[in-house]
């Protein structure tokens, strides 16, 4: 056994030697060495050049900050116009009005989306879908959230069980009829406390028969859903904060948004326009319908820029206030991301109709 081991023991130091002398010799052609600073060295230029010079908001912030002190003048100049001045009332009027809401909102939003456990839904709802959509839409009155927390809360609800056309319910109802909602239109609207009841039923009567819409003819494969809820893996405490920070930042610019389209349209556009379009019910129900889809305002703060369109009547707005938390352009694309985009190109149109029609049929009856 001995004999045997010590032949072996060379054998295994040979090849090394034998294989380190080729290396050595294959390390000094030109080809070797110079290959690997050619792989490296145009990664570090390159490297060097992405981290040198990058557009990031404090950048922004400092360059916006920047012109506003040397343009200064002719800012102030422009500001002490008469336009501008009123466009500046109507502007900071809007916002100081709907941000505590909106920040309320997005608090109580967050805490129920993080806190609050999937099964308390599923067990709280019948499983006969027809009785499980109201139910559902009424959940949203209690359930306060902005538009932008409703629609991953309602991914959830239909991974976990919930029937879809219980969460399309609880989607189209919780922006509009939660109690932060309401509480921003009274005080919106202090001289007409029944449009708090108004949009309360019109938003919960479209809710309703687009949940029952959806059991007639909703079709599964419709509804894509995510792969995962947003802020898995997180703690509690770092997934609340993630999400007040998200819906603070969107919605916020959201709102400021909205708040500068409401004051142009007040202060720039001719009041004549504004009068006939208002003095045509038709023309006025569409035309805020269209406005509430393309301004995207956060629905706790949209019944400030409702008010503030004083030239419409109470149905016009209403339809505003009804159309905007259901359907609007960041709203189509959450629902485009979060369920498909074959589930919000059929899901819109609808919701967008049925909205309008809503409106109309709970302002004639209650305003």
């Amino acid at each position: 056994m001995a004999i045997t081991t010590e032949p072996a023991a060379p054998t295994t130091e040979t090849p090394p030697e034998q294989h380190v002398r080729p290396d050595t010799k294959a390390n000094t052609k030109p080809d070797a060495n110079p290959a690997a600073p050619a792989k490296g060295s145009p990664a570090a230029p390159a490297k060097e050049s992405k981290d040198g010079w990058q557009v990031n908001s404090p950048l922004v912030l400092t360059m916006v900050l920047l012109v506003v002190v040397l343009a200064q003048g002719p800012i102030r100049q422009a500001l002490s116009a008469p336009v501008m001045q009123s466009w500046m009332t109507v502007f900071v009027a809007v916002v100081v009005q709907a941000l505590p809401f909106l920040v309320l909102g997005v608090l109580l939003s967050a805490g129920i989306a993080v806190f609050v456990p999937a099964t308390f839904f599923t067990r709280a709802l019948p499983k006969n879908p027809v009785l499980a959509v109201p139910i559902a839409g009424m959940a949203g009155a209690i359930l306060p959230g902005c538009e932008c927390a409703s629609v991953p809360v309602a991914g959830a609800l239909v991974r976990r069980g919930v029937t879809p056309a219980a969460a399309i319910a609880f989607l189209l109802s919780a922006p509009a009829i939660n109690p932060i909602v309401l509480t921003a239109t009274a005080v919106a609207f202090p001289r007409n406390p029944e449009m708090v009841l108004a949009r309360f039923a019109g938003s919960l009567l479209v809710a309703c028969v687009m949940g029952w819409l959806w059991t007639r003819i909703g079709r599964t494969d419709w509804l894509r859903l995510p792969a995962h809820e947003p802020h898995e893996g997180e703690t509690k405490g770092a997934a609340f904060w993630g999400s007040v920070r998200h819906d603070v930042m969107q919605a916020g610019g959201f709102l400021v948004l909205g708040a500068m389209s409401a004051a142009t349209l007040k202060a720039v556009a001719p009041a004549s326009w504004l009068r006939t379009a208002a003095d045509n019910p038709v023309v006025a129900i569409l035309a805020l319908s269209i406005l509430a889809v393309l301004l995207s305002i956060c629905s706790e703060a949209d019944a400030f820029v409702a008010a503030s369109l004083t030239q419409f009547s109470l149905t016009a707005k209403l339809a505003f206030l009804v159309v905007g938390p259901m359907i609007d352009l960041k709203l189509f694309a959450m629902q485009a991301g979060t369920f498909g985009r074959g589930f919000a190109m059929r899901f819109a149109p609808a919701t967008f109709v049925l909205a309008i029609a809503g409106a109309v049929v709970t302002g004639a009856v209650l305003l």
